[in-house]
Formats: C-alpha cells, sequence, structure tokens
C-alpha cells in the first residue's frame, strides 16, 4: 500500500515499504560516518543529525527525486582518523561551499572533470578507502570478540546474497547491544551554536590539501555520476553544475550551524533506486528518521560499540576500494591511494595530479608525431 502525495507542479511524492526499504538502504553510507565523527571528534552528535535530517527532505522536494545526501567522504575520513580538528573540517566545508558554488553558477564542472583525470580521482577514493581501514582496524582492535562477531555477521549477511545490506544488519545489533547498555534515552532538544572558523583556520595548508582531496571525488561522484545515475535510474535531467550549486549552497548554509560537509552522490542513490525508492518519499521518510534519532536516539548512537564500528568503516573502506580500482591508469590510482595514506590526501592529489597532466601532455605529443 502506498501513499500518494502531490505537491505544486512536481512529480508526486510516495509513502510505501518501498521507499522506506529504499531511505535505509541510503543510511548505510551515512549512518556509520556520522557515528564515527560523533563519537571521536568533537562535533555534536545531534547536530550532524539534524543536518542530514533538513537536506534530504529539501533537495528531495527540490528535485522531486531520491537524490542523496551524503558526508564528504575525504574530509570525514580525515577528521575521524584524527588528522584534521572539528573546526578544520567546519573550515574545509565552507571553503568546499564556496568553490562549488562558484563553479556550478559559472557552468565550469565540465571543465573541471576534464583537469583532474579520472585516475587522480580514483586515487583520492582509495586514499579514502586506506584511511577509514586504518582507523576501522584500530577501533576492531580495542574490542577483537565483538569485531569479529560483527565481522562474522558481515560475512553471513553476504553470503546470503544481501551484501548492502550487511552493513545495516550490523548498525541494527549494535543500537540494540546499545540500548540494552544504557536503556532509552530520554528525550533531547539539541541545542543550536552557530560557529564560523576564523580566516586561518579556513586556509591553513593542512585544510587546503584536504579540500582539494575532497573536491575531486566530489566533482566525479557528487556531481558527474550523481547526475548520470538520476537520468538512467529515474528520468531526471539534473545538470552536475545545478549539483554543484546545490551543494555549494548546503555547505555554507548547515556547517555553521553544526553540520559536518554534506554532499550528494552517486551510492546514495544507487542504493535508494535498489532497496525500492521510486520517489522523493524515501528522502522525506529518511530526513524524519535522521530528526528523530538527534532528539530520542543521541544516547543510543553515542553507546554504539566501537569495535562493531570498526567494521561498520571497513565495509566503507572495502566498498570505496573496489570502486577505486575500476580505474583507466591503475599504477596512478595506486600512487595517488598509497601517497594520501603515507602523507596526506591534498598532497596526493597534487602530485597525482601533476603527473596525470605530464602523461597527458606525452600522449598529446606522441599522438601528435
Amino acid at each position: 500500500m502506498a501513499i500518494s502525495i502531490g505537491y505544486g507542479r512536481r512529480r508526486p511524492l510516495e509513502l510505501s515499504v518501498g521507499e522506506l526499504a529504499g531511505a535505509l538502504g541510503d543510511s548505510v553510507t551515512v549512518l556509520p560516518i556520522v557515528i564515527a565523527l560523533g563519537t571521536l571528534s568533537d562535533f555534536s552528535l545531534p547536530g550532524l543529525l539534524l543536518g542530514f535530517a533538513v537536506f534530504q527532505v529539501v533537495w528531495g522536494l527540490y528535485y522531486a527525486a531520491p537524490v542523496s545526501v551524503e558526508p564528504m567522504k575525504a574530509l570525514a575520513a580525515l577528521a575521524i582518523a584524527g588528522a584534521l580538528s572539528a573546526g578544520q573540517l567546519a573550515g574545509a566545508g565552507l571553503l568546499a561551499g564556496v568553490v562549488l558554488l562558484v563553479a556550478g553558477r559559472t557552468r565550469t564542472l565540465g571543465r573541471i572533470e576534464r583537469v583532474i583525470g579520472e585516475p587522480v580521482v580514483r586515487g583520492v577514493q582509495l586514499a579514502v578507502a586506506l584511511v577509514l581501514a586504518e582507523t576501522g582496524l584500530r577501533l576492531g582492535a580495542e574490542g577483537a570478540v565483538v569485531a569479529v562477531g560483527a565481522a562474522a555477521i558481515v560475512v553471513v549477511v553476504t553470503v546470503l546474497g544481501y551484501r548492502r545490506a550487511s552493513a545495516l544488519v550490523v548498525l541494527a545489533l549494535g543500537l540494540l547491544a546499545a540500548g540494552l547498555q544504557v536503556g532509552i534515552p530520554a528525550p533531547a532538544i539539541p541545542a543550536v551554536v552557530v560557529s564560523v572558523p576564523s580566516a586561518s583556520t579556513v586556509f591553513a595548508p593542512s585544510v587546503l590539501g584536504a579540500t582539494a582531496g575532497q573536491l575531486a571525488m566530489t566533482v566525479a561522484n557528487a556531481a558527474v555520476a550523481t547526475s548520470l545515475l538520476l537520468s538512467d535510474l529515474y528520468d531526471r535531467d539534473v545538470s552536475p553544475d545545478v549539483l554543484a550549486t546545490s551543494m555549494g549552497a548546503m555547505n555554507l548554509l548547515a556547517v555553521p550551524f553544526g553540520a559536518m560537509p554534506m554532499c550528494h552522490g552517486s551510492g546514495g542513490v544507487a542504493g535508494k533506486h535498489a532497496f525500492g525508492a521510486r520517489t522523493a518519499g524515501a528522502n522525506v521518510i529518511l530526513g524524519t528518521l535522521y530528526a528523530a534519532a538527534a532528539l530520542f536516539a543521541v544516547g543510543l548512537l553515542v553507546a554504539f560499540p566501537l569495535p562493531a564500528l570498526g567494521v561498520l568503516l571497513l565495509v566503507i573502506a572495502a566498498e570505496l576500494g573496489r570502486t577505486s580500482l575500476d580505474t583507466s591508469n591503475l599504477p596512478v590510482t595506486l600512487l595517488v591511494g598509497i601517497l594520501g595514506v603515507a602523507t596526506s590526501v591534498g598532497l596526493a592529489f597534487v602530485v597525482g595530479l601533476a603527473l596525470h597532466l605530464a602523461l597527458e601532455r606525452r600522449a598529446d605529443g606522441a599522438g601528435s608525431v
């Protein structure tokens, strides 16, 4: 049974079991990172959840499609690993927001994507995967028995043919364990605090480098690939530049209020579709669930067992790593990935971009002979 709701001249949204399942499918790539960031950094977990709640609904209704709202994974991974402070992460989000807004409004995203090059983007993805894997292993080592049990659940669910649902099962069981430990938490209204990082924080070398690496992923995955998927899966004509504009506006509006840097993403769109979402109803449902978690379940999320969280980060890292190896130049991708985890994502991005451009010029020169 589905409830159809029309609004304006846009496509009606539906509230149904399929939309609920699609919403949960999208949450798999969001909640583990949000819980990790809220637990391991100075960010307020309710603030993080409310940011996703608001913009899931806003962009779902605006685009009249199950558009995803995801963490900026490169920045989140560095913050979870301790390489960026909460203030630096906020500064990177604001800087990325300005760049994306300007790029989208001036319709320059296509040119930026061609300059960066696909092997470099894949290398940044690999670096993020390795950083998340390193953090996951560290958390798992804090409770080997819990980590092994969570890993066993992932393996069993995957063998049964529900690979994408494996993280969701671990997440549900982890929340159940947290509930048994702390009981049912009392509802609490999150405090709203407006904070804007200083210019020295925004333009610090570590922030500039991390932002550059994130933007490489954002252009390719959150803008270009998402645009293609919305067309293929939902027959929605949304250009990469329009998506960049909405991502820029979202971060400039949300980050000062305690949200983390957010973007769209092809993985979330694919996850919604794979689990049954066909309208913006999935966004409305998921936004409502995030808001409910911010109001009523923060205590459960804070008590989530860290070793199981480590396993969830490993699952995300494996998915990112698998995608990153689908590259046209494996040596460049591997170089960027390994250099990123050994030094910094920003430095790896600069080195990879320089190498990619040099190889492109040499190929053009050989072709003109």
